[in-house]
């Protein structure tokens, strides 16, 4: 990890020098401060702005960055964190990418200024692996949450594929087979594995398949009118009978547009759902889901990120897989013969 001293002796100039460029001095000459600019981006140095209040090694505060926190999902997974954190005598700062790794860089190079012990990290998609490696040169630890990476790191995450299997084998048991996939862009782990399980019941029931029945979107914009003005426009026997949406916040989307249309759920189509909308179900809950533990992600996640700060850092990265709980509610129905 860079120093304020390795920036000075690669700019050619005092640490003091350094420090006046860092702070925006203005009597500093701009071919010294482009000199020091250019060093601080070579060396990759983040200024460390608590060093200097710090009384020991430790800081004892810790990091939490997801990518969406109006996602009830996420919301819960925050609560859990804080709380174990809370426990273990830490503070916790939140930070959201809103699915953007300009965003998420951002947040992760504030974090280590911050001089922050250890990170619980969401990644807005693969190109995260940039800002792990970004952490790791500072010696931070990082455990990921919901989201895989290529990487030997600690994790805690869902089982995708089975729960998709269990909410396309449900729509089977009802009669479907025409089943129509919206889904979030590939670059994200969960969408993959959600896209696979669709993907790996269609080929062992030998069910139809069809491009046209699948609506890939951007996690933040998600409007789905489009899609379903396309399947409108086929022949009612080429059209889907049912829908897998393969995250909560595209399912609610979907409801609204097909509302729109004046197509009924479970009337006219069934629907089910990856995650719950809803934090806390309702009494006129409607979407049938799998439902994880975002709370105890958070917890557990945050409690194995503290104990890899405060224990052994060269033990092997673990990986902690939940399994989703199956929700009938009434978004679907059986289809008539």
């Amino acid at each position: 990890m860079a120093t304020i001293y390795d920036v000075a002796k690669r700019a050619n100039v005092s640490a003091m020098t350094v420090s006046r460029v860092i702070n925006n001095a203005t009597n500093i000459k701009e071919a010294t401060r482009q000199k020091v600019l250019k060093a601080i981006e070579e060396l990759d140095y983040i200024p460390n702005r608590s060093a200097q209040t710090l009384t020991s090694k430790d800081s004892k505060l810790l990091s939490l960055l997801i990518t969406d926190v109006a996602n009830p999902f996420y919301t819960s997974v925050a609560r859990g964190a804080e709380d174990k954190a809370h426990e273990r005598g830490y503070q916790l700062v939140f930070s959201n990418s809103d699915e953007s790794f300009d965003k998420e860089s951002s947040y992760i190079r504030s974090a280590i200024s911050r001089g922050i012990d250890g990170m619980l990290f969401t990644p807005s998609g693969d190109s995260s692996v940039q800002n792990i490696n970004l952490l790791s040169k500072h010696h931070i630890p990082v455990v990921l949450v919901d989201r895989r990476l290529d990487l030997e790191l600690d994790m805690v995450v869902g089982d995708n594929i089975n729960g998709t299997k269990m909410l396309m084998n449900h729509l089977y048991e009802l009669g479907h087979t025409r089943i129509g996939l919206v889904t979030g862009p590939s670059v994200v782990s969960t969408t993959r594995e959600r896209d696979e399980g669709y993907n790996n019941f269609i080929k062992e029931k030998g069910l139809p398949s069809d491009e046209r029945w699948i609506f890939r979107t951007d996690l933040t914009k998600r409007r789905t009118s489009a899609y379903i003005a396309q399947l409108l426009a086929l022949p009612a026997e080429e059209r889907p009978t049912a829908f897998f949406s393969n995250n909560n916040f595209l399912a609610v989307d979907l409801l609204n547009s097909l509302n729109e249309f004046g197509i009924k759920v479970p009337e006219d189509v069934s629907v089910v759902c990856f995650d719950d909308p809803q934090p806390i179900p309702m009494p006129d809950s409607i979407l049938t889901v799998v439902r994880q533990q975002p709370y105890e992600y958070g917890y557990v996640g945050m409690e194995i990120l503290i104990d890899r700060i405060e224990g052994s850092k060269t033990s092997k990265p673990n990986t902690i897989v939940y399994t989703p709980e199956m929700i009938i509610r009434h978004s679907t129905k059986r289809l008539n013969p």
